[in-house]
């Protein structure tokens, strides 16, 4: 099975685009793009799928049906992905996922709010099943 990131790659490239240039076509950033090819963005909200599908002239539910499905029940109160994300923010390395326990690959995405103020938002995938922290 193909998965997200092969099926943009493949898409992608049959276009001739380069990532800089799917990512003008979409209205996306770059960055997304290259996170999306490199298999660390899993699930898309709906306008980046619109937006993507548009670029590569497919069907947003081409995409959506690629993307992982993950289910965050098991952590029912909050409090052991309130405390991932703190541990994330302070730096933190050597987390393991809650799911499974294999380990995390985390990140910090800087983001600015309406006001134009940076906000820094904490990512995580693991490297085995399909938590996520995004």
């Amino acid at each position: 099975m193909i998965t997200l990131a092969q099926f943009v790659q493949k898409r992608r490239d049959d276009l001739g685009l380069s990532p800089k240039g799917l990512a003008m076509k979409c209205n996306l950033d770059v960055t997304l793009i290259e996170e999306i090819e490199a298999g660390k963005e899993l699930f898309l909200p709906v306008t980046v799928r619109q937006n993507l599908a548009k670029g590569l002239r497919c069907n947003p539910e081409e995409i959506k049906k690629l993307e992982k499905d993950f289910d965050t029940h098991y952590l029912a109160d909050g409090a052991i992905l309130e405390s991932l994300k703190e541990l994330i923010l302070n730096g933190a390395g050597g987390l393991k996922c809650p799911k499974c326990g294999a380990p995390l690959v985390t990140r910090i995405a800087k983001m600015y709010d309406l006001e134009d103020n940076l906000v820094l938002h904490p990512k995580a995938h693991c490297t085995k099943c399909v938590f996520q922290i995004h």
